[in-house]
């Protein structure tokens, strides 16, 4: 087989992310800037809320990159990336853009990721807490796959 089928996450997919996120960061008082990409990597989504740090837009889209590229949330590299850790200079890889903080979170579908959620401002604690509550209202839209 040449190729095959994967699912997509649409524009309509990331901003039920997004809107999900924002809200979560006005329930815990921390504007924060929020980025939505593709399995791709590709930035489909993004808000700066009023307030949030303009120094985090890159981080916020760099942990989406990171959480979808690598397929995992950028928080399981907090004990790794210490020197001597299994993965110390891993930050340097993908052009500088790899994230190591907590805050980029896959979006999976039937455990495929088709995108993934990344949020800045706050400690890095409350930035995967806003993710992690994008992430759960798109998936949550999700249909299960039809069982033969």
């Amino acid at each position: 087989m040449s190729t095959k089928s994967i699912p997509v996450l649409t524009l309509d997919g990331a901003r039920t992310a997004l809107a999900a996120a924002e809200q979560r960061a006005k329930e815990i008082g921390v504007p924060m800037n929020i980025a939505i990409v593709d399995s791709s990597c590709h930035l489909l989504a993004f808000a700066r809320m009023e307030g949030a740090k303009i120094t985090s837009i890159d981080i916020a889209i760099d942990k989406a990159f990171t959480a979808a590229g690598h397929r995992a949330p950028t928080s399981i590299y907090k004990e790794n990336v210490w020197p001597g850790g299994p993965a110390f200079g891993i930050w340097n890889s993908n052009g500088g853009r790899f994230m190591t903080i907590a805050g980029g979170v896959p979006i999976k579908q039937d455990g495929v990721v088709v995108g993934a959620v990344g949020c800045s401002t706050g400690t890095p604690a409350q930035d995967e807490d806003v993710a992690k509550k994008g992430v759960e209202a798109v998936e949550r839209g999700f249909k299960p796959k039809a069982k033969l």
